[in-house]
């Protein structure tokens, strides 16, 4: 009887896996805001791995061919993902498609782990359910199209259970998975894995308050964090350290008034493919339900004197701390913390409350009768497929060939946030040529061009200004027959364009990008975790061999 239902869970749980990802068994990638886009950065990625860069700052192609820096600033484990996906032969497009169900399954999948550590699993698939299943997840995948925010989902909870097998088990291992899992989060989305850090501390200390040994869980939370920040150093430390050198505050900056959402529409709103303040932001009906009951949850489990009451008490908090912060009423804060208007759109805290009351939702499960337990929480999960199934679905698709991706590519696939300092937000056109001539006279042949290595032969017959049509960012150096240029970036006609003078005379002309010192510090903070953990886990395997 128990294989049985083994075996009809295990079939429940993975239709519930599939549904929400159906429409991207289609060709082409579901026509959304950003998904044509996230494949043109993912070819730049790609190319960028195979001209041996491991870690892609510059899209060379993006922005009219004249390139562009936000791979520096933009998540890079999609890319990472999608970049290996191609490298076995699967199409970038396919490629994408699949980062895109993979972030929607494993959340699924690492959300009812986590919880299921610590409730039935009922109430832990109806967490998952919930998580999985809310509006905004839908939003995600086939609005907006957020590769990044919607692989981010996946890594919350599996932070959260790695941190619980820490309070179970306080072990060495834990705690590296811990911060392997952590750093997956940072590499997912930098916004949320900001957004949910508080969260993160939180749910830590609260288990803290219910272990003996509470000096070497505090340890292991922090060997927890290092290892986190550590491995993901190569790309949140540059990302907030040389992000002065973008327009990244300047665009940025008044944003967010337009992303204030109305309490009514958290609760309600016709689903539809719009852009912002068009789709919709509601929460979900039993994200509701779960949110109201949370103070009843909190009675009765300080009632019972169960510690969890805790934990139920700032699920609640963050929830409405959330919904605080995408409502108009808290501009005061918005305007006065620059930080903030970094996440741009205030509905982004949605992000917190699907999450929340999820975790509310499966407590609620929890603390039903066990009478009614599992026809009540069936009935829900048909309820929450039924309301859903109306969102799980594309508006179109777009079916381009391959090199519309890989070749020069009009545009930045960003608002300009990630443009230089100096420069205008986007080009507008292609350049005539890699290397013009401004003044002067000279033949110009070029001889070798990657993403960030440009090659020429020039033959300059007088004083010359050349024009390399390459926006400036840190990091680029032109050299003449290996001698360092002046290089200008901020001529008047040429905003943010480099340009340098030569003599006459005959020269091999280098344009290099390479890593900052800053850059090039963060990867071998990286480096070294890396290799650290490496030799730790090859010493776990051979031990475990030898015993």
């Amino acid at each position: 009887m128990n294989k049985y239902k083994d075996k009809l869970f295990l079939l429940i749980f993975t239709v519930l896996l599939i549904l929400p990802v159906l429409s991207f068994f289609h060709a082409g990638i579901p026509l959304t805001h950003d998904g044509g886009d996230h494949v043109a950065r993912i070819a730049n990625f790609y190319q960028n791995i195979t001209e041996g860069n491991l870690i892609p700052r510059w899209a060379g192609n993006l922005n009219w061919g004249y390139g562009h820096p936000i791979l520096e600033f933009l998540y890079p484990l999609s890319s990472y993902i999608a970049s290996l996906l191609h490298l076995l032969g699967i199409s970038l497009v396919s490629s994408t498609v699949l980062v895109f169900i993979l972030g929607m399954t494993l959340s699924f999948v690492f959300m009812y782990l986590w919880l299921s550590r610590f409730l039935s699993k009922s109430a832990a698939l109806f967490g998952a359910v919930l998580y999985t299943y809310a509006p905004y997840r839908f939003v995600e995948i086939y609005v907006r199209g957020d590769i990044g925010e919607n692989l981010a989902f996946a890594f919350i909870p599996l932070v959260l259970y790695f941190i619980y097998k820490l309070y179970k088990e306080n072990t060495f291992l834990n705690a590296i998975l811990g911060g392997i899992s952590l750093s997956l989060l940072i590499l997912s989305h930098n916004a949320i894995s900001l957004m949910f850090m508080p969260f993160i501390v939180v749910y830590g200390v609260i288990l803290l308050q219910k272990i003996k040994s509470k000096k070497s869980f505090i340890i292991s939370l922090i060997l927890l964090l290092g290892v986190g920040l550590a491995l993901s150093a190569f790309f949140w430390i540059p990302g907030l350290l040389e992000g002065k050198y973008t327009l990244r505050n300047i665009v940025t900056k008044g944003v967010y008034v337009n992303g204030f959402v109305t309490f009514a529409r958290l609760i309600y709103g016709p689903w539809n493919y719009g852009i912002t303040g068009q789709f919709t932001v509601q929460l979900g009906i039993f994200q509701w339900i779960a949110l109201i009951a949370s103070p009843f949850l909190i009675y009765k489990y300080r009632v019972k004197k169960d510690k969890d009451y805790i934990f139920i008490f700032f699920l609640l908090i963050f929830t409405l701390i959330s919904i605080f912060l995408m409502l108009p009423v808290s501009d005061f804060i918005w305007s006065r913390i620059i930080l903030l208007q970094n996440f741009q759109f205030p509905w982004r805290f949605l992000a917190i409350s699907v999450f929340t009351t999820a975790v509310l939702g499966a407590f609620l499960a929890e603390n039903i009768s066990k009478k009614f337990n599992i026809t009540l929480t069936t009935v829900a999960i048909m309820l929450i497929l039924f309301i859903s199934s109306f969102y799980w679905s594309a508006g179109g698709y777009i079916q381009k060939p391959q090199s519309f991706y890989t070749g020069i590519y009009n545009s930045t696939t960003d608002t300009g946030e990630s443009a230089p300092i100096w420069s205008v937000r986007f080009m507008e056109h292609r350049p005539k040529a890699p290397l013009e001539v401004i003044d002067g006279k000279a033949d110009i042949k070029s001889l070798e061009r990657t993403s960030t290595y440009h090659k020429y032969l020039v033959n300059v017959e007088k004083r010359t200004l050349f024009r390399e049509n390459t926006l400036y960012f840190p990091g680029w150096k032109i050299l003449a027959n290996g001698t360092p240029l002046s290089i200008e970036f901020q001529n008047r006609d040429y905003r943010g364009v480099m340009t340098f003078f030569l003599d006459k005379g005959k020269y091999t002309i280098e344009v290099l990008y390479k890593e900052t010192k800053l850059r090039a510090v963060s990867d071998l903070i990286s480096l070294l975790a890396l290799f650290g953990i490496g030799i730790f886990l090859i010493f776990q395997f051979v031990k475990r061999k030898i015993n």
